[in-house]
């Protein structure tokens, strides 16, 4: 956690927050970007899938919301052990 303080502080070394904000704005923030790419990738995958539906609107972004007709499907993923 040191570690992502001061890189964070070393990208922007101007910034001042307090706890809450650090926690939130700084880390949180980081951390979303560094695994952004990687969301989008398992929503892909899981689209692709079918487990995941993806509706597309003209100048919005797309949304999601899980197939009930695959839950059979989906609950065993969910009880694999990885």
């Amino acid at each position: 956690m040191a570690k992502a303080i001061l890189e964070y502080l070393q990208g922007h070394p101007d910034a001042k927050d307090t706890l809450e904000g650090i926690a939130q704005w700084w880390l949180l923030k980081e951390w979303t970007e560094r695994n952004y790419h990687q969301i989008e990738a398992s929503l892909a995958d899981l689209v692709n899938r079918g487990l995941v539906i993806e509706r597309r609107r003209e100048g919005m972004p797309p949304y999601y919301w899980l197939n009930r007709a695959k839950q059979d499907e989906i609950s065993q993923i969910l009880n694999t052990k990885e």
